[in-house]
């Protein structure tokens, strides 16, 4: 508990929030100017559902008051700083269920700067928080859904998770431990640029449940044991890493075969793994014994268990000794793309990746896969690094970010207009986004989300995902056969605005010179130069009339130049 870092991934593990006992920037916060007003920001809640009965709690830790553990009164203004408590499993002194009113009511609330910020739901019943004694003080016991005894166990609830301090607000849709409760965010800037994910329709976690049973019908592996049930209704589906900790067993085996061709494709050709940071591009073999993937000077993986590729933080992908920060870098995109699959495809991570080709492997994360495809707009985070993205890829783990908040809406139920987005709507082109698992100077890139006016959100139509931005209108393209071997630098390259705005203009224009000078036709050329020739070597040569009959050469000479431009002259006339 000395890090945010480190109360963070406690707060993943054992659903306990504390306060960090050193306030530095790292994952979710970053320094705050101290002469700077304490910022505040409006949130609107709306119920979606069909209940009259929808509580919503807002929880984190205030930046701005030396990180201590921060609820939200059901006032939605006040907060409340609970003491530290003498024993485990305190109750709250202060109310901190938000009712949210009738079906199709907005409830509006303030909060301050939060870091490690959730915004929890609960439908037909209010949720119970607790607290536990700290170092730093209170901590909060959050509900569980690998706890059957938790209090909150057989409730139906669900919640996003945010950050929001004087650099910008940034919030998700996870469903990195479950599926329950659909829930939408559209963020407005001051500028008016709005960002949306539209999380699931209102029958989404019905889909997500019966398609994890179709794909155990496939092949056997455990998929149905995902699906929790409370008196024959669907409540939730778990992760992987969640229904291994009710079954050990569970997926035991399942990535044995694929992690062997794995190791085997790298033995002899080398796997390059852009850390899109200040590391650069590392490459790495597979050991001569085949136990482990290393990568020179830096470290080594082991083969990973099903649990350490589900939950990303034991085992082969858990910190190591040395080079700490690197190798989870590294391990970051190792992981992703063990998750989508595409180590046997794409040797080069996690540039080449195509959204297209995640999860085509019969051996894959069919939960993350199901629940993408249940999203109306494919985005939601799914395991520990679906924020892994190639440079100027499209993004995966459901996020809103803007450096100007001016309003925030959330929305719980699904299938309602605020999830719609109308045609013409600006998505938000972020210029920096915060990286969950990672920390914030290693790894901060550009993130581009594109908008598909075409795609119902309400009524849950996907058209294909695609990992490219289009061509531009009439733009420069290259022949098939150099394109196919220059592809992995094009793109690059192609997403810029130096060539958008100042290449791209210049190459089309030398392409419609090429097209003008190809089209005067060759064969009309060579042909009238050689009958120019032909006459002018037999003139010089004397075999052409002479003397008397120079006039009727001269005229034949001239002909022939004439007929050789194209006017129509008669090659031979009488004298």
């Amino acid at each position: 508990m000395t890090t945010l870092d480190d109360i963070l991934a406690l707060q993943k593990t054992d659903n306990v929030l504390y306060a960090p006992e050193i306030k530095e920037p790292v994952t979710e916060s970053l320094i705050v100017d101290s002469s700077a007003s304490i910022g505040t920001l409006s949130i609107s809640l709306y119920n979606s559902t069909q209940s009259s009965k929808v509580y919503t709690y807002i929880t984190g830790l205030a930046i701005n008051n030396n990180s201590a553990l921060f609820l939200l009164q059901s006032d939605g203004a006040t907060a409340y700083y609970p003491s530290n408590p003498t024993s485990n499993g305190t109750a709250l002194s202060a109310n901190c269920a938000i009712a949210l009113g009738a079906p199709g009511s907005t409830r509006t609330v303030t909060i301050p700067y939060i870091a490690g910020g959730r915004i929890w739901f609960c439908v037909g019943s209010t949720l119970t928080f607790l607290l536990n004694p700290g170092n730093t003080g209170a901590g909060l016991v959050e509900p569980s859904v690998s706890n059957p005894s938790d209090p909150n166990y057989f409730l139906s609830w669900d919640f996003c998770e945010f950050t929001y301090n004087s650099f910008q607000l940034y919030a998700n849709i996870s469903y990195v431990d479950f599926v329950c409760l659909p829930i939408a965010l559209t963020l407005t800037s001051t500028t008016g640029t709005v960002s949306h994910v539209s999380g699931m329709p209102s029958n989404g976690l019905a889909t997500v449940c019966s398609n994890l049973i179709v794909q155990n019908n496939t092949d056997g592996a455990g998929w149905s044991q995902l699906v929790v049930t409370n008196n024959g209704s669907n409540l939730r589906a778990l992760s992987p890493t969640q229904g291994i900790v009710f079954n050990s067993s569970l997926f035991e085996n399942y990535w044995t075969s694929y992690i062997n061709q794995v190791w085997a494709k790298y033995v002899s050709s080398p796997i390059s793994v852009n850390t899109q940071a200040s590391w650069g591009t590392m490459t790495g073999y597979t050991s001569n014994d085949r136990t482990s993937l290393t990568f020179s000077s830096v470290g080594s993986f082991t083969k990973p268990s099903a649990a350490d590729i589900f939950g990303a933080n034991t085992g082969a992908f858990a910190p190591q000794v040395e080079n700490t920060a690197q190798l989870l870098n590294i391990g970051a995109r190792l992981d992703a793309a063990f998750n989508r699959s595409t180590l046997l495809i794409d040797a080069d991570q996690p540039n080449n990746e195509v959204v297209s080709s995640y999860y085509q492997n019969n051996v894959t994360n069919h939960y993350a896969r199901i629940v993408h495809a249940a999203n109306l707009d494919g985005r939601g985070y799914c395991h520990p690094y679906d924020d892994v993205t190639p440079d100027g890829g499209v993004d995966q783990s459901g996020f809103v970010s803007d450096g100007t908040p001016a309003s925030f809406l959330v929305t719980v139920g699904g299938g309602n207009a605020h999830v719609k987005r109308e045609e013409g709507q600006k998505i938000a082109q972020t210029k920096r986004t915060m990286k969950r698992s990672m920390p914030w100077e290693e790894d901060v890139k550009v993130a581009v989300v594109e908008e598909d006016v075409e795609r119902d959100l309400e009524k849950g139509e996907h058209p294909k995902l695609l990992n490219e931005l289009p061509a531009p209108s009439g733009g420069f393209k290259l022949p098939a056969f150099i394109e196919r071997y220059l592809a992995s630098y094009l793109s690059k390259l192609q997403s810029s605005p130096l060539y958008i705005n100042r290449l791209l203009p210049v190459m089309v224009l030398v392409q419609q010179l090429m097209v003008s000078v190809l089209s005067i036709s060759i064969r009309p050329i060579v042909s009238r130069v050689f009958i120019v020739a032909f006459f002018i070597v037999f003139y010089f040569l004397g075999i052409l009339p002479s003397g008397s009959e120079v006039s009727t050469r001269r005229r034949i000479l001239e002909s022939s130049i004439a007929a050789a431009s194209g006017n129509g002259t008669v090659l031979l006339q009488g004298s």
